[in-house]
């Protein structure tokens, strides 16, 4: 028997066309959450904001905050997020010349969102993994100790 389906008690946002919801791609790309979501999207973008949060950065100081990623990925990740109006880019007359990294007014408004991921990061790394049951009541996963 299957089971009766719900009506979710959240609302959609209100510049949703609810008529046309589930309708392909171009449905999908209304939806604010999306819009935002896409913005955040790729790997290390959200690192990449970040750090760019205090002060305008060079490349090479980018590599040093972020270690694990590779140049080819953050030059790529730079250039979508400058695409996107997240990140601008500077190009400053010294001798030799440089390249500047900083947020966008859209980029800080970012900010408060990317800082509260990374504080439920925080408070995940310091509690315990649970347990759960899977089939047949056998405990699945592991505890880890913060």
């Amino acid at each position: 028997m299957a089971l009766k389906v719900r009506k979710n008690p959240a609302t959609p946002p209100v510049d949703i066309d609810r008529r046309r919801r589930g309708k392909g791609e171009a449905a999908a790309e209304e939806c604010p959450l999306n819009r935002s979501m896409a913005l955040l999207s790729g790997a290390w973008a959200t690192h990449v904001i970040y750090y760019l949060s205090a002060r305008t950065r060079r490349f090479g100081e980018l590599r040093i905050d972020i270690p694990s990623v590779s140049a080819r990925v953050l030059s790529q990740r730079l250039r979508e997020l400058e695409a996107r109006g997240v990140v601008a880019r500077t190009l400053t007359s010294t001798a030799p010349p440089s390249v500047e990294y900083g947020l966008t007014d859209l980029g800080r408004e970012l900010l408060p969102i990317v800082q509260a991921i990374a504080e439920v990061g925080r408070r995940l790394d310091s509690r315990p993994v649970a347990q759960r049951r899977g089939r047949g009541g056998v405990r699945t996963g592991n505890t880890r100790a913060g």
